[in-house]
């Protein structure tokens, strides 16, 4: 399965427990222009008319560590890059608990829609992102980033798509406000066509403190 960050560029999603990696098509344009303890916060409405964020855009610099408080994980975030054919490159299948960022995309809490990338499973085992889909509206999502900033971003919304009918604007589209995705894969595993579907939690910024 794969994840499309910019124009003709994908991420080949390859987490299968049992069976080489496998990839089928899901093309998607770009996600926008090339970031004291945080508690559980309200639900935030996502509507048609997005509210502004609550803190502005930063500016760009490189994520190194996602934290989810709700589900007591931390990862290094890795930058990837794109293979000879035009793929993003996965996270290291033998570093399970590593998540990856189009380091040629929007980095966490600038202008634009930044894309976390993690493995729900390896052949070893369960991944970083295998529950994922247990986020729920209001969660904190945590990026520390190399300025010494941690992004905080809330999340709104937790869909899964099929691959097919994977909805590119809504993912990847501007929105006016810095804003987050964390994708994996979802769905039935087939062990000839993989996994299904697209796990996709949409997160806005809401604010900003030291690392």
């Amino acid at each position: 399965m794969t994840f499309s960050l910019v124009t003709g560029i994908v991420w080949a999603c390859s987490d299968s427990p049992d069976e080489p990696p496998v990839t089928s098509a899901a093309s998607a344009p770009h996600p926008g222009p090339p970031a004291a303890p945080v508690t559980r916060a309200g639900s935030t409405p996502h509507s048609g008319a997005r509210a502004a964020s609550p803190h502005g855009p930063l500016p760009a610099a490189t994520p190194l560590k996602l934290a989810i408080p709700s589900m007591v994980i931390e990862a290094p975030v890795i930058g990837l890059k794109l293979d000879r054919h035009g793929r993003l490159n996965t996270p290291p299948m033998s570093k399970p608990h590593e998540v990856g960022w189009y380091r040629g995309g929007t980095a966490p809490g600038a202008a634009g829609t930044a894309v976390i990338v993690g493995h729900r499973d390896t052949r070893t085992g369960p991944a970083i992102f295998l529950n994922l889909n247990a986020l729920r509206p209001g969660d904190v999502v945590n990026i520390t980033r190399a300025d010494h900033r941690t992004a905080v971003f809330s999340v709104d919304s937790v869909k899964t798509f099929k691959t097919k009918k994977f909805p590119d604007a809504k993912v990847y589209g501007a929105t006016g406000r810095p804003e987050l995705r964390l994708l994996t894969c979802g769905g039935t595993f087939n062990k000839k066509s993989g996994y299904g579907a697209n796990v996709v939690v949409f997160a806005h910024l809401k604010a900003v403190r030291k690392a």
